[in-house]
């Protein structure tokens, strides 16, 4: 009888200890900070690689001659890659103020960046510099880039700090993401952000896809590309090229596919399929994955990146061959950040703690004294479906005064102290605008941009022109080498002068344009200077000096 109590008891213990184990991971810190130490030098050994590729190759397969070699030296050349110093503006936002930090705060912090952006992120931030809260920030009504890929390229950091959590990185998805992104720009992160939480306990590069695709809407036409190219490979497991122009055909050549596609080879759907392709084909490989999203082309650094990032979590630091992780120049600062390679490892411990037990995990130590992440096992909860191209209603966010007040970056403040006595309105984001160190040869140098075709950006001021002198508006003007743009200049709503700014009529891309205001002595003014479109390519005009001048 004692025996076959004794029997009962370790069997009830047995079942105890299966039911928890059902329902919880665990992952030592220490193996944990491996792991997501290679999901940060997976997506530097991507951008690094694919850089010299980016955007050379739209719309067709890049030949494998032309495909980079990788050298151990290149592990360096990423502390400056927008792939990398934008998600770590949002570490930054939630170091600073707790994983609860609202979306409102996030888009301060995130409008008060000062390094160049593109696409759905410089929209964003135009708006949020403008008032418009996010979420208004990226809905299609103000943001005409909100299906491009930004979001997807910047939500690793959302699963490096939740392993096994991927509600977490759905959460970061619906505060960050939502800054600049709508809809599958949104979901494109997320499912991002899936794979990478998963990563640290997952191998199986088809797993890791299935993983990702269970925390995004399965109406989304980017959960409809994840599961085409899972039965693609399935039916071809060998025949990546063969994959490719299916995703051709159906993601770039089929209309219905081109919903909310305004930004052609930054589409995030395209781009996200490149990213799987590398994942699924490359079959764990680490060369082959960089390899296979490198080579299918468009935004052919910031896929690898994703690719590799993901794929190196599951391999851990310590287990990448040497050529990836060694000479990494770990006290090198990235740029526009507070953080280099210890001290980002040390903000995603910390945040992975929080998220941890804000899961309703715990921290324990094991028989060998190490601590554990106890992490409960959760159902992914994807946000609600959403389309771009038919958005749902506008949330009527807008910034107060109070909170305009902490915006204290962006092109209208350095407008101020490049020409104190001129306004600017209707500043286009294209092309990055903004006062430049130094643009074709010149120190100082501000960049503006048409609202539009139709709507130039004006600069102007109201102007009182001094009696018994000669008074002239002094100008030197340039271009972008493969653009020009017309310059009109008015008075009193007048034109006065009108000139193209090109290849044509510049000597080294400027031009001194000198006009005489002599007739208005004695009088008050409006001047005005547009930056008109002249055929609606690289329309930026280059102001190097604006001057008033009497004698």
């Amino acid at each position: 009888m004692k025996n076959r109590k004794t029997l009962m008891s370790c069997l009830l213990v047995a079942l105890c200890v299966g039911s928890v184990s059902a329902k919880e991971r665990r992952i030592s810190v220490e193996e944990y900070r491996d792991k997501m130490k290679a999901g940060w030098v997976g997506q530097i050994v991507g951008v690094a690689l694919g850089a010299p590729t980016e955007f050379k190759f739209r719309d067709k397969i890049m030949p494998a001659d032309e495909m980079p070699t990788w050298r151990p030296e290149l592990i360096n050349n990423a502390f400056t890659q927008d792939d990398l110093y934008v998600e770590m503006t949002f570490l930054r936002s939630l170091e600073q103020y707790g994983l609860d930090v609202s979306i409102r705060q996030a888009g301060i912090d995130f409008a008060n960046s000062e390094y160049p952006l593109w696409c759905a992120n410089l929209a964003g931030r135009t708006n949020l510099r403008k008032g418009i809260a996010p979420p208004d920030s990226s809905h299609p009504q103000f943001n005409s880039r909100a299906n491009d890929l930004d979001y997807q390229i910047e939500a690793d950091y959302s699963g490096l700090i939740a392993p096994g959590m991927p509600n977490t990185a759905i959460k970061m998805g619906e505060k960050f993401g939502r800054i600049m992104n709508y809809g599958d720009g949104v979901y494109g992160g997320q499912f991002m952000g899936g794979m990478y939480a998963e990563a640290f306990f997952e191998e199986d590069p088809v797993k890791l896809v299935q993983a990702g695709l269970k925390c995004i809407p399965q109406g989304s036409h980017y959960a409809e590309m994840v599961r085409d190219l899972l039965r693609w490979y399935e039916e071809s497991p060998n025949d990546w090229q063969g994959v490719w122009h299916k995703v051709q055909r159906k993601y770039r050549e089929d209309p219905e596919y081109q919903k909310g596609a305004t930004g052609g080879s930054v589409d995030v759907r395209i781009n996200g399929a490149y990213v799987v392709m590398g994942l699924l084909f490359g079959q764990g490989d680490p060369d082959q994955t960089v390899i296979i999203s490198t080579r299918c082309g468009h935004d052919s650094d910031c896929n690898p990146s994703s690719s590799a990032g993901v794929l190196f979590t599951t391999m851990g630091f310590s287990k990448l061959p040497a050529r990836f992780n060694t000479g990494l120049n770990e006290q090198t600062v990235f740029t526009h950040t507070a953080y280099n390679f210890p001290a980002l490892l040390d903000v995603c411990e910390k945040l992975t703690r929080q998220s941890l037990l804000k899961a309703g995990g715990r921290i324990e130590r094991n028989a060998l004294g190490q601590e554990e992440f106890v992490i409960p096992v959760e159902e992914p909860v994807p946000s609600p479906l959403q389309l771009t191209w038919a958005p749902g209603p506008i949330a009527n966010s807008r910034y107060t005064e109070a909170e305009m007040q902490l915006i204290t970056a962006g092109p209208s403040f350095d407008f101020i102290k490049f020409a104190p006595d001129w306004d600017m309105k209707d500043l286009g984001w294209h092309m990055n605008p903004g006062l430049k160190a130094r643009l074709r040869g010149k120190k100082n140098v501000y960049l503006t941009h048409p609202l539009d075709r139709q709507t130039p950006c004006v600069l102007s001021r109201t102007l009182e022109v001094p009696s018994g002198k000669t008074t002239k508006l002094h100008l030197v003007v340039g271009h972008h080498p493969e653009g020009d743009w017309t310059l009109v200049v008015k008075v009193d709503g007048k034109p006065l002068k009108t000139q193209v700014i090109g290849a044509d009529t510049t000597t080294n891309g400027w031009l001194t344009v000198d006009v005489d205001l002599s007739e208005y002595a004695g009088r008050n003014i409006v001047l005005a200077l547009e930056n008109k479109a002249s055929k609606w390519f690289w329309e930026a005009a280059y102001w190097a000096t604006i001057e008033v001048q009497s004698e």
